[in-house]
């Protein structure tokens, strides 16, 4: 679904620092709240880079067309001027390195957690690569990736590098490095 910028402005509190949750190498993701009450995540990509162009029709073509309960939700988009947005479902608890990189948050990682943890992971990855319309290799998988919603379950974020495979196709050649 596509949303208006000034309805995702309004919604982010005009992009507020406040409200920024993140920033990754394409831009500033906000949290924002929608009219209706509904929490999203907005991710703002960065005016003027072309890796970005890429990555954001990378991301709408593909995650648009995905649905797991391990992959993050993509509720919409916008494609304004030079303002490039990708709104998201909410997902409460942030990514994983919240958990592994902080000692307090660390021990809330038991080993059932963690296993659920892995799992969730797991079925995620072999939705893209083998369950799915589509064969999608993900090719940033790291743990700042992986949300983890309020009863902790994870879900793959961030598939502005993610490479399209043919249904048999078994390997592939890249002409650039990416990932983290």
């Amino acid at each position: 679904m596509k949303k208006s910028f000034e309805t995702i402005k309004l919604a982010t509190d005009n992009f507020c620092e406040g409200n920024k949750i993140g920033e990754g190498g394409f831009g500033a993701v906000y949290k924002g709240r929608l009219s209706n009450g509904q929490d999203i995540a907005v991710k703002r990509l960065s005016m003027g880079l072309a890796q970005g162009d890429i990555e954001f029709k990378n991301e709408v073509m593909l995650i648009a067309k995905l649905q797991h309960r391990n992959l993050v939700r993509l509720l919409g988009f916008n494609l304004e001027g030079s303002e490039k947005l990708l709104i998201y479902e909410f997902v409460q608890n942030a990514s994983l390195d919240n958990f592994i990189f902080d000692p307090r948050k660390r021990a809330n990682l038991d080993w059932d957690r963690r296993y659920k943890i892995i799992g969730g992971m797991a079925r995620g990855l072999l939705y893209l690569h083998e369950d799915s319309r589509l064969r999608i290799i993900h090719r940033d998988l790291k743990a700042s990736n992986i949300l983890l919603d309020e009863e902790m379950n994870p879900k793959i974020s961030d598939f502005g590098t993610a490479k399209l495979f043919v249904i048999d196709q078994t390997q592939g050649n890249t002409n650039r490095v990416v990932g983290t």
